[in-house]
C-alpha cells in the first residue's frame, strides 16, 4: 500500500468513527458548533478572500471558461452568503430522531419511524468553495460525517474554510474529523474513495457533466447526482407579457455559469411577434447570443440559426436557444425529449395548463410563473443544498436535511410474539 492509499483509507477510518459519535451529539452541540464555524469565518475573512483572489489571479492565466472562474470565486457578497448559509441551517428543525408514522398494529405492536443519519458522505466538486460551508453545514446538521474533495484550484480557499469549521466543532467537543478536507490534488484519491463502500454510505458528485459521469461509472458507493442542467421556460399563449419577459430574463441572465440557469426558450406561436420581441429585445440588451428555430429565424432574420445540437447543449454561457411551438403539448414534448430532468418552467395564465404542464413534465422541479433560478435549496427554504438530485432513488431535486437522512423502523410491544 502507497502513500496515498494510506492517506485516502485513513481519511474513510476516521470519517466513520467520527460519524459514531457525531451520531449521538445532541441538537444544541451541532448548531452551537455552526455558530462558532461562523464567528471563526469572520475572524479568518481577511485571509480566506486573499486566498481566494489568488486563486481567481491563477485562474485567469489559464484556459478556464468565464463561468468557471465566477464559480470559484468568493466575492464580500458571496462570504455574506455563507454565514447566511450557516445561520438558516441553524435555524431549521431538527430532522434527526424525529418519529413519525406511529401506529398500532392487530398483532399488539406499535410501529413507527425514526429519522436517522446516513453515516459518512463523499462530496466531491469542481470550484464552487461555497459548496465547502453548504456541505459541511448540512452534514454537520444532520449527524454525517463528510469528506470533502473540492477541485485543485479552489484548494488553498477550500482548506481555509474547513480550518473554520474544525475551530466550531472543537469548541463543542465534536471530532475534527467529522468534516475532512482532501489535502491532496491527486485524481486517484478521488477513484480510491469511491470504490471504500465499507467506510462511505453516499458520494455527491458536483461539477461537470464529465466528472459526475465517471464517478456514476466507477463508484461502488451509491451516488446521488445529476449530469447536466438543461433548463427550459415555455411561454404558454396564455401568459401575462410583462411576467413572460421578467420571468424569461432572469432564468437566462441573472447567473450564467449555474445549473438552473435557463438555456432554452419555448414560445407558443400566437406570441412570437408580441413577446417574444421584447424578450429578444432584452436578451440583446444583456448581450446574450440568440440561437432560433426556423420559425424564430423567419419571425426575425438576423438571429442565428438553431442545430439540433442546440437543443441538447448546457452553454453555462450568455447564449440561449429559442423554439417556437404549435402548443403546450409539442412544448412538453420537446422538454422530455432534451431536458436533462432538473428544473422547467411554464409561464401562462391558464390553470389546466399549468397543472397539465406540472403533471406531465418529468422533471425534478417544475415551475408555475417563476424562474427556473429558484430550484436552489436555499431558496426553497431548505438552509442550503448539498446538491441537486435528478435521480428518483433516495431523493429528487435540492437535497437538504431531509436527504442526508434514512429511517429505521422502531418497533415496539409487550412481549408480543408471531404466531
Amino acid at each position: 500500500m502507497n502513500s496515498l492509499d494510506d492517506y485516502t483509507l485513513q481519511l474513510a477510518q476516521h470519517a466513520a468513527k467520527a460519524s459514531q459519535r457525531l451520531s449521538v451529539t445532541t441538537t444544541e452541540q451541532r448548531n452551537r458548533a455552526l455558530a462558532e464555524t461562523i464567528t471563526a469565518l469572520y475572524t479568518h475573512r481577511d485571509d480566506i478572500l486573499d486566498a481566494n483572489a489568488k486563486e481567481i489571479q491563477r485562474a485567469r492565466t489559464r484556459d478556464y471558461t468565464q463561468a468557471f472562474i465566477d464559480r470559484l470565486e468568493i466575492t464580500p457578497d458571496r462570504f455574506e452568503k455563507m454565514i447566511q448559509c450557516l445561520e438558516s441551517v441553524i435555524a431549521l428543525p431538527e430532522v434527526i430522531g424525529t418519529v413519525s408514522n406511529t401506529r398500532e398494529l392487530e398483532n399488539g405492536i406499535e410501529l413507527s419511524q425514526m429519522r436517522v443519519p446516513l453515516g459518512v458522505i463523499c462530496m466531491i466538486y469542481e470550484s464552487r468553495p461555497n459548496v465547502t460551508i453548504e456541505a459541511a453545514a448540512l452534514c454537520i446538521k444532520t449527524a454525517n460525517a463528510v469528506i470533502l474533495r473540492g477541485g485543485s484550484n479552489a484548494i488553498y480557499s477550500n482548506l481555509l474554510l474547513s480550518k473554520c469549521i474544525k475551530i466550531g466543532l472543537q469548541r463543542e467537543g465534536i471530532p475534527q474529523d467529522s468534516v475532512q478536507v482532501v489535502g491532496v490534488t491527486d485524481r486517484e484519491a478521488v477513484q480510491q474513495l469511491i470504490a471504500m463502500d465499507k467506510y462511505i454510505d453516499l458520494v455527491i458528485p458536483r461539477g461537470g457533466k464529465g466528472l459526475i459521469e465517471q464517478i456514476a461509472k466507477h463508484a461502488t458507493v451509491p451516488v446521488l447526482k445529476h449530469l447536466d442542467g438543461i433548463c427550459h421556460v415555455y411561454i404558454d399563449q396564455f401568459a401575462d407579457h410583462e411576467k413572460a419577459v421578467a420571468i424569461a430574463d432572469n432564468a437566462k441572465n441573472q447567473r450564467y455559469g449555474t445549473c438552473n440557469t435557463m438555456e432554452t426558450l419555448l414560445i407558443h406561436e400566437c406570441a412570437a411577434e408580441t413577446i417574444l420581441k421584447d424578450v429578444i429585445r432584452v436578451m440583446k440588451n444583456k448581450n446574450t447570443e440568440l440561437r432560433g428555430c426556423e420559425k424564430t429565424v423567419a419571425h426575425y432574420p438576423t438571429l442565428k440559426a438553431a442545430t439540433e445540437c442546440d437543443w441538447a447543449t448546457e452553454y453555462l454561457a450568455p447564449i440561449l436557444s429559442i423554439k417556437i411551438v404549435a402548443d403546450i403539448t409539442e412544448a412538453i414534448k420537446h422538454i422530455n425529449h432534451y431536458g436533462s430532468k432538473h428544473t422547467d418552467a411554464i409561464v401562462t395564465q391558464d390553470k389546466d395548463n399549468s397543472v397539465r404542464f406540472q403533471r406531465e413534465v418529468d422533471s425534478a422541479s417544475v415551475m408555475v410563473n417563476a424562474s427556473t433560478r429558484l430550484a436552489d435549496g436555499f431558496e426553497y427554504g431548505l438552509g442550503a443544498e448539498i446538491g441537486i438530485s435528478t435521480d428518483k432513488f433516495h431523493a429528487r431535486g435540492p437535497v437538504g436535511l431531509e436527504g442526508l437522512t434514512s429511517n429505521k423502523y422502531i418497533v415496539t410491544g409487550d412481549c408480543v410474539l408471531r404466531t
